[in-house]
Formats: structure tokens, sequence, C-alpha cells
């Protein structure tokens, strides 16, 4: 099957699936209120890529059929940047608040794939043959993947990974004809109401002994025993001008329990190998993902840019802080394109082919944007003030009695429309104010990680060549 149809899509999550939003058990993902703007917004994406068809879509290598450029194991810097284009064609949709739009397991994968000399590592050879076999059949199905890395926090003491013993995390607990079984639960299974199919791939380092923990599969949705139960609902019901972001872009997070559920084998691509599972993840694969998670960053800040600009034209604020607080936006959107750019640039293969960006710079974004993002939502709500609550509804605006009082009375600046200074404010409170902007927030802080902990954790990996060359000089220096 060559790349779908918004149309397909839909189509294919009509199937079963175990999955509850607002304690209610739901029948149907496409048509339920709390779900339906996200599964229409994501429709619409899979749309888009045949729309801009030459930036998003590419011959698949064995068959020539059109596939997601996203799917692509990019063997050359060139590569790279085409894919940095149809990244951000697909961010600029969801202006970057949607995480998990499917090119990030895309990317994920086709990195998977590209190394199959790190998942073949340590006696797993079969998994990684089985491994690169499941990504030609994402690609070729052009399904829509996610996965759930996290680990319950039962008893922090305890620590992130999960020891021999633990009851709560996911395990394998048994063998089967054709496949095993696997018991437990993980967070946090972003897009799941809206995924053909879940990963689970490693997440933190395994203590030794915890071997039944350490697995790799991949399930369709409506798996038996797979059950998701999602967190409240931030989609907003109404019109676009009400609700112009949370009506469509709740992308969803979810728990998910493993009641005993089957993997059948040839899904299976770790199976309680502990060496591989704590190994595989620690060379391309981060920079191999962070160029999605980062051309996505870029394009929400250079959006928070553009609000926090309209914002201060409706209501003419050209005083020397309001600029300095936009400036601040404009330094953020600035050094993470540059950022990115300069990843791209200094991109480097790896042994069997695979190209990825270079680590450090991306690196020093993901310990810097979960300070940058609140700070952003902060000084667009210090620009936005009283004007975030002045902004009438759609159905006021209809109302023939009350538009002619809210165009005399609530004007912009310099001859803007009413209509124009409203659909500003209620664009910037649905972006930096709103349930949906909460959850974003959060999101952000934490699906970057922390950034204090990702800052010192990097510095160990991190060529210091260049500052200790400049300090030697003097240290080293005869006297």
């Amino acid at each position: 099957m060559p790349a779908r149809t918004g149309e397909q899509f839909l189509k294919g999550l009509k199937g079963p699936r175990a999955v509850w939003v607002d304690g209610e058990r739901v029948s149907d993902v496409v048509s339920h209120p709390k779900l339906c703007g996200a599964a229409h917004a994501l429709a619409e994406i899979y749309d888009l890529q045949h729309v801009e068809a030459a930036t998003c879509l590419m011959p698949d290598p064995e068959t020539g059929e059109p596939i997601p450029v996203s799917h692509m194991i990019p063997r050359s810097r060139e590569d790279l940047a085409k894919r940095g284009r149809a990244l951000r064609t697909v961010a600029e949709y969801s202006v970057g608040l949607m995480g998990r739009t499917p090119d990030y397991m895309n990317v994920t994968y086709a990195g998977f794939a590209g190394r199959p000399d790190e998942w073949g590592s340590h006696g797993n050879e079969a998994g990684a043959e089985r491994l690169v076999a499941y990504q030609k059949f994402l690609r070729r199905n052009d399904i829509s993947l996610t996965h759930t890395i996290v680990q319950p926090t039962v008893d922090k003491a305890t620590g992130d990974a999960p020891v021999a013993g633990n009851e709560h995390a996911l395990r394998k607990v048994g063998e089967t004809e054709h496949g095993i079984v696997v018991r437990g639960a993980r967070v946090l299974a972003t897009l799941a109401p809206f995924a053909d199919e879940l990963a689970v791939y490693p997440a933190a380092p395994l203590p030794q002994g915890a071997d039944a923990y350490a697995l790799s599969f991949c399930i369709p949705m409506g798996a038996p025993g797979l059950k998701f139960l999602c967190r409240d609902s931030v989609s907003s019901a109404g019109s676009r001008f009400d609700h112009p972001l949370s009506s469509r872009f709740d992308e969803q997070d979810a728990f998910v329990i493993f009641d005993d559920v089957e993997v059948p084998r040839d899904r299976l691509f770790i199976d309680c190998n502990l060496k591989t599972y704590n190994t595989v993840m620690t060379t391309s694969w981060p920079p191999n993902i962070q160029q999605q998670t980062m051309i996505r960053a870029s394009v929400k800040l250079d959006f928070a840019w553009g609000v926090a600009l309209r914002m201060a034209a409706a209501i003419n604020a050209a005083d020397p802080e309001t600029m300095r607080m936009i400036g601040e936006i404009w330094s953020y959107a600035e050094l993470t394109r540059a950022a990115v750019a300069t990843a791209e640039a200094e991109a480097r293969e790896w042994p069997g082919g695979m190209w990825t960006c270079a680590a450090s710079p991306l690196h020093v974004l993901r310990g810097i944007l979960p300070i940058w993002f609140p700070r952003v939502n902060e000084i667009l709500r210090l620009i936005g003030s009283h004007n975030m609550f002045a902004t009438p509804t759609a159905a006021q605006m209809a109302d023939s009695d009350l538009r002619p009082l809210i165009d005399r009375y609530l004007p912009g600046a310099k001859g803007m429309a009413a209509e124009e200074r409203i659909r500003t404010f209620r664009l910037a409170w649905d972006f930096a104010g709103s349930a949906l902007a909460s959850r974003n927030e959060q999101y952000e802080r934490f699906y970057l990680a922390s950034s204090g902990r990702n800052m010192a954790r990097h510095l160990q990996f991190t060529d210091r060549s260049r500052a200790d060359r400049l300090v030697d000089r003097f240290l080293k220096e005869p006297y």
C-alpha cells in the first residue's frame, strides 16, 4: 500500500480497541466528541503529505510506491536535509503542538532498522532481523504507530528502572507456541487513541537480574488484554474561532495495561536480552530522533514569536519591556533553528551506512528547551494580560445586537478590526493559558526530560577538545 490518505487513516481506526476517556469506554475514536477533533487533524496531516508530495513523499526503495519521507533510512547529509524539510512541513500543520504525529515513530524505526548491527548485538541477531522486517511493514502500510516506554512510578526511592520482582512494570511472564505473554503497565502512550499499533522499546537501563523486563516489540492496538486509560481530555468542542488549537490538537496520553497480552514472535525484537536492551538506545538513537523533536520545537517557538508580535500590534504595545520580551522569544527561536541547522550540517555516518545529525547541538536543546518553553508561555501571558479574557465568542460575534457594539468598543489599535484582535487573543490564550496549554507545558518539561539531569548526562559524552585547547594555552605556557 502506498502512502495513506486521511480517509484511509480514519478507516483504519474503526477496529476494536479498549480505550477509556473521561471515565467512558469509547466505541469509536473517530466520532467521539473528545477525540474526533484530533482524529480528523491527523487525517489532514496524512492528506497534507499528498498535497506536499514533492517534499513529503519518496519512492519506497524496494517497491517504488510513494511512502512518507519520514520512513527514510538516511544514507547521506542530503538525505537528512530532505527528511528535515518533510518533518518541518508536518510540524507546521499543528504549529509544533502535536509531539507524536506519526512521523516521530517513522523516524524512530527507520533509525532502528538502519542499525541492525546494534540490535543484533549480544546474540540478538534474530530479533534484529524481525525488527528490519517490521520496519518494512510499517513503511509499506504507512500505519500510525505510537509507543510506551516509561515504567509506572510507584516508589520513587526504588529508581526509574524496575528490579527483579517488581509486580507493576511490564515484564515477560510466559511463553506460548507462537510467542510470549507479557503482563504489567507502562506510560505514557501519547497518540494512543489514534494509533494502529503500539511499540515497546528500551527506556532507562535495567539492573542485573531484571532480564524479564528487557523487552521490545510491536503489537496492534486491538490485541486482547491491551487496555488504554486516557488522561482527562483537554479537547474543546465548538468552533475553531473559539478554540483554534484545542479543538483539534489534543493528541491524548494514556496509561497502558498489559493484562496477559500475547506478543507474536515475529513482532518480538528483544526477548529478555539485558545486554542488548541496555545498549541499543545509547549511540545513534538520540541524534536520529532528535532531528524530529527539535524541528518541532523550532516550529513551536516560531509560532510563539509570531503570536507575541500580533498581540503587541493589536494593542500597539511598543514599549521597551514588551519589545525585550518579544526579542527573548525570538532569541530562543533563532538559537533553536541554528542548532538544528548545525546538527544537520555536521551530520555523521554510522556503521552500516546510516547517517544522523550531529548529537551535541541537539543535546544542548534537549537540556535547555524545558526551561525555555515555560518561559515563553509566561511571556505570552504577560503581554496578553487581561486582554486574553476580553474575547467574545463566535456566538456573540454572530449576534446582530452585540456585533456592532463589539466592533465599536473592542477594536484593535491602528485600525485593526475587532474580529482580528479577538481572534489574536483567543489564539494566544489557547496556546499559553488553556487546558491544552497546561498539558503541553507539562509535556515539554518531561517529554524533553529534566534539563539539569540532561545537561549533566550529556556533558559526560561531549567533545571538550575546543574548550581544553583554549585553556591549555594558558595553563601550559612556560613561565
